[in-house]
C-alpha cells in the first residue's frame, strides 16, 4: 500500500543553504572578511550580490516595529523582526546572483578559504563545514595550509591560492562561479488561449503551411531550445513535451507560473502564438541580449510604451516576484514587467504585432504571403 502523502510534491528549486548561490568566507577576522567582500563587489557591480553578516553590537534592543527607512537615491536602512531560518531567508535573496556570507557566523554551501596563522583554533573547530572550498587566500606571503589539511582534506593543497591583493583574480573566479549557476533557457509557446476574438484556436492558424503552433516550437527549437506547449487540461494535443495549467483562470501569467513550478530551476523563453511575424532575427537577438541578473529580457517595439511579456524570457528569481503579485491580487505578467528590473530589447514594432481577429488574420496572411514565407 502507498504511504499516504499530506503535501503535493512539487520540485524544489535548486537552493543552496541560504540562497540559490552562495559562497562563505572562512578562516580570518570579520573585519577582514567585510573588507574583501566590499572590494569584490565593486569589481562586480553588474550583478546582485548581497552579504550575509551578523551583528557585533551587543546593545542593540529588540525591535518593537519595523522600519523602514527609503532615499530617492534607491538605498534603504531596515531594521526589522525576523529571525534567520532557510525558507525566510532564501525568498529574500532570491533576487540576487550570488550571496556572500561571514562564515565565522552562518555555514555556506560552498566556502572561500582564508589562510590567517592567526586563526588556525578558529579554521579546525569548522572543518566539519568546510566540504566544498572553492579556492583559498592567502592572509599574508607567509601563511600556509595548516598542519591538519594534510591528514583531513589533502586535496586543498591543489587549490588555486591567491593573494589576498589579488582582488582582480579574486573577483574573476568568483565571477565564473556565478556563471556556472546561470540557468538554462526552456522554451514555452502559449498554445492554451481560448481564442474567443478568433473565434478558432490561435495555434491552428495558416500563415506558413502549417499550424503556427507548430511554426512556433520550430522556430525555438531551431536555437536548440527544448520546448514545451503550454495548453489548457481540457486541450487534446499530439505533442511531447506539454505543460498543463496549475494557475487555472490565470490565462499567460498562470502559464508562466505553471512552467515555473514544473521547473523552478530554468530559464523560460516565453512566445504566444499570435505572434506570426516574430522572426529568427529576433530570438537571436532576445537570446544574445539576455540579462541573467534581471528577473526577465523583454522584447519591446520601439513604438510602444511597454514591454511584451509574451516574447520575453523569465529568468528562475521571477518566480518569486511573479507569485507575490498574485498574492496582490494582480496576474498580469505586463504589470509585473514594468514594475521590476529587467532588460529591455527593442525591434521593429510591426515584428510583435498579435493577431487577435479574423480580419487582421486575413491582413496578416496576405502580408506574409505577399512577403514570402520567413
Amino acid at each position: 500500500m502507498d504511504k499516504h502523502q499530506k503535501h503535493a510534491k512539487l520540485k524544489l528549486r535548486d537552493n543552496d543553504n541560504f540562497a540559490p548561490n552562495e559562497i562563505a568566507l572562512v578562516g580570518s577576522k570579520c573585519d577582514v572578511i567585510s573588507n574583501l567582500v566590499q572590494q569584490i563587489s565593486n569589481k562586480l557591480l553588474k550583478y546582485k550580490i548581497a552579504y550575509f553578516d551578523a551583528s557585533h553590537n551587543n546593545s542593540v534592543v529588540k525591535n518593537l516595529l519595523d522600519i523602514y527607512t527609503f532615499h530617492e537615491n534607491g538605498t534603504a536602512v531596515t531594521s526589522v523582526k525576523i529571525f534567520v531560518n532557510k525558507f525566510n531567508q532564501r525568498t529574500q535573496f532570491s533576487q540576487h546572483d550570488l550571496l556572500l556570507i561571514n562564515g565565522n557566523h552562518y555555514q555556506g554551501a560552498k566556502q572561500i578559504l582564508i589562510l590567517d596563522k592567526d586563526k588556525e583554533a578558529s579554521v579546525f573547530k569548522r572543518m566539519d563545514q568546510l566540504k566544498n572550498i572553492e579556492f583559498v587566500i592567502k592572509l599574508t606571503d607567509d601563511a600556509v595550509l595548516f598542519p591538519f589539511f594534510e591528514e583531513k582534506m589533502p586535496h586543498v593543497k591543489n587549490l588555486i591560492c591567491y593573494h589576498i591583493d589579488e582582488i582582480e583574480k579574486i573577483s574573476k573566479h568568483i565571477e565564473n562561479i556565478i556563471k556556472q549557476k546561470i540557468a538554462p533557457i526552456q522554451g514555452l509557446v502559449l498554445a492554451g488561449g481560448k481564442s474567443i476574438r478568433m473565434g478558432t484556436d490561435k495555434g491552428t492558424l495558416n500563415f506558413y503551411g502549417k499550424n503556427q503552433r507548430d511554426v512556433t516550437v520550430d522556430l525555438l527549437e531551431k536555437h536548440q531550445l527544448k520546448t514545451f506547449l503550454s495548453v489548457r487540461e481540457d486541450q487534446v494535443i499530439n505533442f511531447e513535451f506539454k505543460i498543463t495549467d496549475k494557475f487555472v483562470g490565470l490565462g499567460p501569467f498562470g502559464a508562466i507560473c505553471s512552467a515555473f513550478q514544473k521547473n523552478p530551476d530554468v530559464a523560460w523563453l516565453v512566445i504566444a502564438t499570435d505572434l506570426p511575424f516574430v522572426n529568427d532575427e529576433v530570438i537571436k537577438m532576445l537570446l544574445k541580449h539576455r540579462n541573467p541578473s534581471k528577473i526577465a529580457t523583454a522584447i519591446k517595439g520601439k513604438n510602444n510604451e511597454f514591454p511584451e511579456p509574451l516574447i520575453t524570457i523569465w529568468e528562475p528569481k521571477s518566480y518569486t516576484v511573479l507569485l507575490n503579485y498574485l498574492a496582490q491580487g494582480y496576474s498580469c505578467p505586463r504589470k509585473v514587467l514594468i514594475n521590476s528590473d529587467i532588460e529591455i530589447i527593442e525591434v521593429d514594432t510591426n515584428l510583435i504585432r498579435n493577431i487577435n481577429t479574423p480580419e487582421e488574420f486575413k491582413d496578416a496572411h496576405k502580408e506574409i504571403n505577399d512577403n514570402g514565407a520567413k
